[in-house]
């Protein structure tokens, strides 16, 4: 980014934002003059995003999201750089199965909890504490439209965004009036990690979304900026569905 616009005097923390997603996000809060932490497990990657964004007003903290000292690290680290943390996007996520659910192993349905559903509460905890408590912000979820019903061979994915959408709305509940929550559920989303739902059969995979194609990282960009910024200052404990109109299609043979 050549030219950055004037500041806004807010500041996010997006985790697993080295790419995909995540680095949408980043861009959309960037692009209208947030200050943004990033956080992801690959170091290189995650300089090289903050490059990307404009390093006089990202930072990157690299650490692994069910990590509790780099949660604590990255909520710190936020602070110092630029002393408030007004909103946190909780979009790391991880799903390294596909297959039944009856024949998953618990040790990985364990893994896929801690890293998408318990990580996600550890943040909030942490930025609840460190700045949000005492003077607001809002918090976005990441989900996904596998959440809202069964999805074939990503089971254990789609429990845990169920799991993150309950979250979602206890969180808002508690954490009312001061800081509003909500989520995100995407439908596939053109990145590595999705990749395997449509590599090879893109214009297939496409046709049966009534927009007539998948989503880019943009799209979720743009309703995260929505969920942080004054337009949504009524909304919480809301998911908003951002599936190119998949729903539609339910029950339609």
């Amino acid at each position: 980014m050549t030219e950055l616009p004037e500041l806004s005097g807010k500041v996010a923390l997006i985790t697993g934002a080295s790419r995909g997603i995540g680095y949408g996000v980043a861009e959309a809060l960037v692009a209208r003059g947030d200050r943004v932490c990033i956080t992801g497990r690959n170091e290189d990657a995650l300089k090289e995003a903050v490059e990307k964004l404009g390093a006089e007003r990202v930072i990157g903290v690299a650490g692994k999201a069910h990590d509790l000292d780099h949660q604590t690290e990255a909520v710190e680290r936020t602070m110092e750089a630029f002393g408030r943390l007004d909103f946190l996007v909780n979009n790391a996520g991880t799903n390294p199965v596909f297959g039944p659910i009856a024949d998953l192993d618990l040790g990985v349905a364990r893994k896929v909890f801690e890293t998408n559903v318990i990580s996600a509460l550890g943040f909030a905890q942490k930025t609840w504490h460190a700045w949000q408590k005492d003077n607001g912000g809002a918090i976005v979820n990441i989900a996904s439209v596998a959440g809202l019903a069964p999805s074939p061979f990503i089971g254990a994915y789609g429990v845990s965004k169920a799991a993150m959408i309950n979250l979602t709305q206890q969180l808002a509940h508690e954490f009312a009036p001061g800081v509003r929550v909500n989520a995100i559920a995407p439908a596939v989303i053109k990145t590595k990690f999705a990749q395997a739902l449509y590599e090879g059969r893109e214009e297939e995979a496409a046709a049966s979304y009534p927009l007539g194609r998948l989503g880019v990282p943009s799209d979720i960009g743009g309703a995260a900026a929505f969920l942080t910024s004054e337009q949504s200052d009524w909304v919480t404990g809301q998911t908003l569905v951002v599936d190119g109109g998949i729903f539609l299609n339910a029950g339609v043979g």
